[in-house]
């Protein structure tokens, strides 16, 4: 697979990284831990290079399988994880600097390493500074238990002041055709300041994949049950995505997966997607969408489709979406 840097910071990963949360979080089926560890390992033979994970994805157990599955190519991968809530469970952020160097020493461990590639902020915590936040980290990558540091789901003014204080490697945030809000004043900032974009749900929360019915039903814990945009009402009106995808995958004799990715890799040189999957066919399939190439004819007349379109329902019910900082 391609590579790619990560703004300017010189951390280079593949084109497309691999999102672990589902191996053990957040949807209604998990493989067990073997399977996962299967995945994983196929992964990297695919070419995977960028693995992201974070304590609160199970919570803990998730660290614990990439931990276990990639002890053999340590030395080849880059691992992500993240800090910021508290009692390692999504629930109340906390930030505050003994909290991030008690996380990191834990995650330390269950990823059986020592030290962590990049060390993202999982949500802004209001009550502490950021410029606190990257006090804390830059003690932890002068230490050499972390060696870049980033944010996730940040506004422009805490992306600015954190990274005033330690530079930012990368920004992480949910990102994909259907959900654009980056671009209009995050994208700016990012290029700016040399940042990568890390796009999670780059294809929609498996919407954009195509093998989403308008009646699907999920499963118990499956956390889409909740979300607004997968509601049966407004799954209908967002087929137009899926249909327009079809349409370019059919003509680059590729997938509708895989034209999403294509679509986010040609936005900027420094974006990488990290879709998630259990399955290896699909992360084959996914690792595919590194070779497609969108000409700039046909990323015009995706545009110009796109402009007709416009996703109904929010991406989080109400409680979730407060937990986006987006103060300008």
């Amino acid at each position: 697979m391609q590579k790619r840097k990560l703004g300017k910071s010189g951390l280079e990963v593949s084109a497309i990284g691999f999102g672990c949360m589902g191996l053990s979080h957040a949807y209604a089926e998990k493989p067990d831990k073997k399977e996962a560890i299967n995945v994983l390992h196929a992964a990297f033979e695919r070419g995977y290079t960028f693995f992201d994970t974070a304590e609160v994805y199970g919570p803990y157990t998730n660290e614990e399988i990439v931990g276990e599955a990639l002890v053999p190519y340590r030395d080849k991968v880059v691992i992500a994880t993240k800090f910021g809530f508290k009692k390692g469970s999504i629930g109340e952020v906390d930030s505050r600097p003994e909290t991030i160097r008690a996380v990191c020493e834990a995650s330390l461990k269950r990823l059986r390493t020592d030290h962590i590639d990049l060390f993202y902020q999982h949500r802004v915590d209001p009550s502490i500074p950021l410029e606190d936040v990257a006090g804390a980290v830059k003690d932890l990558i002068q230490e050499g238990k972390v060696k870049h540091f980033g944010l996730s789901e940040a506004g422009v003014k805490n992306i600015r002041k954190a990274h005033a204080v330690q530079p930012v490697t990368a920004l992480q945030s949910e990102y994909s055709l259907w959900w654009r809000e980056p671009e209009e004043q995050i994208f700016p900032v990012l290029e700016e300041l040399g940042i990568g974009f890390v796009p999670f749900s780059p294809l929609g929360k498996g919407f954009l994949t195509g093998k989403i019915a308008p009646n699907a039903k999920f499963g118990q814990g499956d956390f889409r049950n909740i979300v607004p945009r997968f509601q049966e009402e407004n799954l209908k009106v967002n087929q137009a995505f899926v249909e327009l995808l079809s349409r370019v995958a059919k003509e680059k004799n590729s997938t509708t997966a895989q034209v999403a990715l294509a679509w986010i890799l040609a936005q900027r040189p420094w974006i990488v997607p990290i879709p998630g999957t259990t399955k290896i066919d699909r992360l084959k399939e996914n690792a595919g969408g590194a070779d497609i190439q969108l000409s700039q004819k046909e990323l015009q007349e995706i545009e110009l489709a796109l402009s007709k379109i416009k996703a109904r329902g929010e991406r989080y019910p109400d409680n979730l979406q407060k937990r986006i900082d987006r103060e300008v």
